[in-house]
């Protein structure tokens, strides 16, 4: 299963109104600290931490074994679809946390240290966990991965002044979670969290900022994707699972190229809609795509999740 995703679930949850805070983005250092705002995100960062690691403590780890401190090398597993999901979910947590402050009024580097790193800050626990029980293991992997996502939007701000490219996840219930028998998860819902094939990662910008012209809209975006199929096990692909045999599949990369939708940069009056468009900062809006692959081929979807 998808460990990063346990974060992403909890934080979202808790952190709805700092991503519509961008309704009013912060674009100047200020003077002035909104204590309101500021109490509120220490208290919900400090909740969700302490739920995330009851959460692995008391109900994710419950049922394994504890264990002297151990490494685990899965740089190579699933064709790095998870070290993806894990910078996505690292960038997702570092862009709230660092949104939230500066809505506050905190000022770019306090917030940038404090809110930016808060994707590391999030994840590390559960690696080390994972190096603490049977079955699992501390991954310099997943650290990496995750130190990517917050160094990315860290990065960014300093550049750019602005997330000039948005880190998305897309997720379409693939045609092998009926082809597993339950391996990948039971239902659509089942395989968000145990079928790779199908997640794509994608990195969004603005076509404007590549091709300046003043009829394309500021919300239109071009991007590019990753994502991986034909994926039944971590390293290589198993025969059986509860007796019922596997497909065999050759296990292949993804090159995605399609358009997107920047929502925070979508103009209207209605602020219950603005607030909507802005908690839709991650999603990626399906739209018709290419996709080049390691099998030498080359197709074409009139849709793409």
């Amino acid at each position: 299963m998808k460990r990063y995703l346990i974060p992403f679930i909890f934080l979202i949850l808790l952190v709805w109104d700092p991503i519509q805070a961008q309704v009013k983005p912060v674009v100047s250092d200020t003077t002035h600290i909104n204590k309101g705002i500021l109490t509120r995100a220490i208290l919900a960062e400090s909740a969700f931490y302490i739920a995330g690691m009851s959460y692995l403590q008391f109900i994710w780890y419950k049922d394994h074994k504890r264990v002297p401190f151990e490494f685990y090398k899965d740089g190579k597993g699933y064709l790095q679809i998870d070290k993806f999901g894990h910078a996505f979910g690292s960038y997702m947590e570092s862009y709230i946390g660092y949104q939230w402050l500066r809505h506050a009024g905190v000022k770019k580097n306090p917030a940038l240290i404090c809110g930016g790193t808060l994707g590391i800050i999030l994840q590390a626990p559960i690696e080390i966990f994972d190096g603490l029980y049977e079955g699992w293991g501390f991954s310099w992997g997943d650290i990496l991965a995750n130190t990517a996502g917050s160094v990315f939007l860290i990065g960014q701000e300093l550049l750019f002044n602005e997330q000039l490219i948005k880190y998305k996840l897309s997720y379409w219930k693939s045609p092998y979670l009926e082809q597993a028998n339950g391996y990948l998860g039971k239902n659509a819902l089942g395989g968000f969290f145990y079928d790779y094939n199908g997640h794509s990662s994608w990195l969004s910008v603005p076509l404007k900022k590549i091709i300046p012209a003043g009829r394309i809209p500021d919300w239109l975006c071009v991007s590019a994707g990753y994502g991986a199929n034909g994926m039944f096990g971590e390293f290589k692909n198993i025969s059986y699972y509860h007796g019922t045999r596997i497909p065999e599949t050759e296990r292949y990369r993804q090159f995605l190229f399609s358009l997107d939708v920047d929502w925070t940069k979508i103009k209207t009056n209605s602020r219950f809609l603005k607030k909507v468009l802005n908690a839709m900062v991650f999603i990626k809006l399906p739209f018709p795509a290419i996709e080049f692959n390691t099998l030498g081929k080359v197709r074409g979807y009139p849709v793409y999740w």
